[in-house]
């Protein structure tokens, strides 16, 4: 971060601590897949839920329910559950509680509960990110296995066949040489199964390039993160442009949601998912300025690996 960076962000927690100090707000995010196979893990064949409804409760110490909250996932299969002031979420569990329109029948059952993770805190704000939640349908897509260890069929011995005399084979004619084939491309490197979070001046460096994945450096920015970035930063701008931001706000967010979006392709582990990062970027983008510079930390903290996780890159070849 460059000193203007630097000296707008200062200024502007000032002012925001001045202003706003006894404001207070929490947020929790999250993401539901179609549990496809019904086996408890999101695999090739899931695909997230819109329309599917999902509830966070929280007991007491003797287990009585003091607060619940419903919200139904948009068309990315994400929600967002916003509470005034800053409660005790620790006792809480999301779960999914139902379908509605645009589930596709993806709603019959529903996967383990998941408990609800303080990812950021500033400003007497508060970010909570549940694991994905899964729902499952009425059954299972045929191609799924019935068993992670099937049992082989019974080996029938082969029966002997008759006896006869073969005719003599024919002197084959000498064929030409096979010409060399060609060299196979050097694979590209696996998604890292660890938690690996590399900053935005990694993604420019030319040997690592080999780890942009699901987008490319002339992927524009409109395609990548929708109308609304579209509507910002116009239709023309790539994904290696926008990873130059500097100076101002709205392109330090491009930066890092950029910065995001390709760590998200790159770790299972990473802060956010993929629509995670799409979905932040534009409820930014449609909120207040100050709503843009609280994204671009949070994004900023994730893509830092906060305090720790590291970049796991290593030269391409």
């Amino acid at each position: 971060m460059d000193l203007p960076e630097k000296l707008f962000f200062a200024a502007f927690f000032i002012l925001s601590f001045a202003i706003d100090e006894t404001s207070a707000d929490t947020m929790v995010t999250g993401t539901v897949f179609c549990d496809q196979c019904k086996d408890g893990e999101i695999s090739l064949f899931d695909y997230p839920v819109n329309g599917a409804k999902v509830t966070l409760s929280c007991a007491d110490s003797n287990g009585q329910i003091i607060m619940s909250r419903e919200e139904t996932t948009n068309w990315f299969g994400s929600y967002t559950m916003r509470f005034d002031g800053a409660p005790d979420l620790s006792g809480c569990s999301a779960h999914v509680s139902g379908s509605g329109q645009g589930s596709m029948g993806c709603g019959e059952g529903a996967g383990p509960s998941q408990n609800p993770r303080l990812m950021f805190r500033m400003f007497d704000m508060e970010m909570y990110t549940v694991d994905s939640l899964l729902a499952q349908p009425a059954q299972s897509m045929q191609y799924c296995s019935t068993s992670s260890n099937p049992v082989p069929p019974p080996v029938t011995p082969p029966k002997s066949p008759p006896h006869f005399q073969l005719p003599p084979v024919p002197a084959l004619p000498t064929l030409p040489p096979i010409p060399p084939l060609p060299s196979i491309p050097p694979l590209p490197p696996v998604i890292f199964e660890g938690a690996s979070a590399c900053p935005s001046e990694k993604w420019t460096l030319p040997e690592y390039k080999c780890y942009w994945r699901g987008v490319n450096r002339d992927t524009k920015v409109a395609v990548a993160f929708g109308m609304v970035a579209a509507r910002r930063y116009g239709t023309d701008i790539t994904l290696w442009y926008g990873l130059q931001g500097r100076g101002d706000p709205y392109r330090t967010l491009l930066r890092e949601a950029i910065t995001a979006l390709l760590n998200s392709y790159n770790s299972f582990q990473f802060s956010y998912h993929p629509l995670g990062v799409v979905e932040h970027m534009n409820l930014a983008l449609m909120g207040s300025t100050r709503n843009v510079l609280l994204t671009a930390l949070r994004f900023k903290r994730a893509n830092s690996g906060a305090g720790n996780v590291t970049c796991k890159f290593t030269t391409c070849k």
